[in-house]
């Protein structure tokens, strides 16, 4: 794989069963890039340490005074240096492919995972976290993973040329053999040590980010309440607990590599004054000196990767647990789609709606209305209408067909979820819309159906230089737009990709009244004979709906058109008009003699005011 053939057509199935696994496997994955990289390595390692060889015969020749040594010698030389920057050239190169691979191919397996956990992957794991997991993490396992090849040619440069040495001075080539393990190995009590300093610096950098993370999300609520500086504070705290523990780590790694620049010079020192002693006796020469001294020298170029290699995986470990642990997260349903009870073709399933666990039942081509009294529970069933339960339990049928047994793309192209709090991803209107969709609903038609005039006036002011209204820029998230314009954006994508059933959780929680009838009207309009289900407690958009379902304690109790259940049912009722319990005891002891009858109770001042209002609300939109 080359980085212009990225994105990988399949990632595979990572083994996420621990860190180390997850490392292996992307190493596997690799072999013909971890090859090339090892191959360019050993030639450019090989090529450096040959030098002290190369010095050691010019130096020979010098003395013997042979002008045909000396050319061989430079021709040598020139071989050398001719191969250094080739295989340096390529190593580089190969490396790097490596790196970027690995990680590219582990930020696909992470967006793939994201997107079939939907919303549970942030239920499970806290979003700081999965922030540090796609971004520095995935940094952290491409090093290691692509310094594995450089470390084995480094090292198996420093055996040949050990081996060389003792073939070519034995007395000295013995003590380079004996005292290389020691030098590579010197700094191996300490890694422990400063694997922990750095998994505390990472833990503590992962809590930093996810509250970072959180208040940004939240700053205009706590510019509303005035929590701004008790945020601030919050974080400058965690900011310096990880410059504390950064420069605790950074202590043992400079301890680190000072062991591996005092203990080569320690063997070089020792090999130079034996050497000397051993000149005097007349057992080497000169050039043999020189070329064990020179070779000692460079060899402290390989062994620098065997502190790098150290370095590497003592960071990417941690980096690689978390990761494994993302990865190894499932869904409480099967969504890969087991066949059973499937269509036996790849056609998206229609027909009725209907969850078991509660009871819900949503008529195919029929706009339906959910009322629940907790915002959580209708939330959590809205979630699981589109198979993306929180818990394990009975799948929702979709035309008699369970969603979990079909493929998650299926279902979701089947069922469209919006929940009450959608992204807007940064980018042009056109690029927002810009989403699967049937083809069915232009992108104008979503906009007017969802009241976005103002949002577009707003975004051509905001942009002078679009003359199309569709090529305007949305900041991150539509933090430069009002709740409502954000809501109506999103809307506006849900309708434009036009699936079999829609369905919106609280969709103008933020409009006004009367944008919220005119919205009410266009959903209507456009999803004419499509299904609709919508999550809400809007009289007004409850009054258009074609049947109203009323969930109490988690079942349905009641299912009836708004004004009838408005009429017969207290509890219906209560959650819809916001009436109160003092309200409640007060109509019911005001004097009539049957407070339960629904002809009583129609009659009831709130209700008229209700119903009052509803009907000016509707003349004026």
């Amino acid at each position: 794989m080359q980085i212009q053939d990225l994105p990988y057509p399949d990632p595979g199935m990572a083994d996420a069963r621990s860190g180390p696994h997850l490392l292996w496997w992307l190493f596997r994955n690799q072999r013909g890039g971890q090859l090339k990289a090892l191959l360019w390595g050993m030639l450019h390692f090989s090529a450096v340490c040959a030098l002290p060889f190369c010095v050691g015969l010019a130096v020979e020749a010098a003395v013997k005074g042979s002008a045909t040594g000396l050319l061989r010698t430079g021709g040598l030389l020139l071989l050398c240096g001719t191969c250094v920057a080739v295989g340096d050239t390529f190593l580089h190169r190969a490396a790097v492919t490596n790196w970027i691979t690995a990680a590219a191919r582990l930020q696909q397996l992470l967006a793939r995972k994201a997107a079939h956990l939907g919303s549970a992957l942030t239920r499970r794991v806290a979003a700081g976290e999965v922030v540090a997991v796609s971004t520095g993490d995935v940094e952290k396992i491409g090093w290691f993973v692509e310094a594995v090849s450089r470390f084995t040619a480094a090292a198996l440069t420093v055996v040949l040329v050990s081996v060389a040495l003792i073939v070519y001075q034995p007395a000295l080539g013995v003590v380079v053999a004996v005292g290389l393990p020691l030098v590579a190995l010197a700094v191996l009590p300490l890694l422990p040590r400063a694997t922990r300093r750095a998994d505390i610096q990472r833990e503590k950098a992962g809590r930093a980010t996810e509250l970072a993370s959180d208040t940004v999300a939240g700053l205009r609520v706590l510019r509303g309440i005035g929590g701004e500086e008790l945020f601030l504070t919050r974080y400058r705290s965690a900011s310096q607990e990880v410059r504390h523990a950064a420069v605790r780590s950074a202590r043992m790694w400079s301890l680190i590599s000072a062991i591996q620049v005092v203990v080569p010079g320690l063997l070089l020192i020792a090999v130079v004054w034996y050497g000397v002693q051993l000149a005097h006796e007349g057992r080497v020469t000169v050039g043999e000196l020189v070329t064990v001294y020179s070779a000692v020298m460079i060899l402290n170029y390989p062994l620098r990767h065997f502190e790098e290699i150290a370095m590497a995986f003592s960071f990417s470990r941690p980096s690689a647990t978390r990761a494994a642990r993302v990865l190894s997260l499932r869904r409480p349903t099967d969504a890969e789609g087991t066949g059973a009870g499937g269509t036996g073709t790849d056609e998206v399933p229609g027909g009725d709606l209907r969850d078991p666990l509660t009871g819900l039942l949503a008529p195919a081509r029929r706009f339906t209305a959910v009322v629940c009294g907790d915002p959580d529970a209708a939330g959590e069933l809205a979630a699981r209408l589109g198979g993306h339960p929180a818990e394990p339990g009975p799948s929702v049928l979709l035309g008699g067909v369970a969603l979990n047994d079909l493929p998650l793309d299926r279902a979701r192209t089947a069922v469209l979820v919006q929940d009450k709090d959608p992204v807007l991803l940064s980018g042009s209107l056109r690029e927002l819309l810009d989403v699967p969709a049937s083809g069915a609903v232009r992108a104008e038609d979503a906009l007017a159906a969802a009241q976005c005039d103002d949002v577009l006036d707003a975004l051509a002011q905001a942009s002078l230089d679009a003359s199309d209204p569709m090529d305007t820029r949305i900041t991150e998230r539509g933090r430069s737009l009002s709740g409502g314009q954000r809501q109506r954006l999103a809307l506006a994508r849900s309708l434009v990709t036009d699936p079999e059933v829609l369905v919106l959780d609280e969709p103008t929680s933020a409009v006004d009244s009367h944008t919220e009838a005119r919205i009410a009207e266009g959903l209507r309009g456009l999803r004419s004979g499509r299904t609709t289900v919508v999550f809400t407690s809007s009289p007004l958009l409850l009054d258009r709906a074609d049947s109203v379902v009323f969930l109490h304690e988690g079942t349905v109790a009641a299912n009836a058109p708004h004004r009838e259940l408005i009429a017969t049912d207290p509890r219906y009722r209560a959650v819809v008009t916001r009436e109160t319990e003092d309200e409640k005891d007060g109509s019911a002891h005001d004097g009539t003699t049957d407070p339960a009858s629904p002809l009583e109770r129609a009659d009831d001042d709130a209700l008229l005011g209700e119903l009052d209002r509803l009907e000016e609300i509707e003349e004026r939109a």
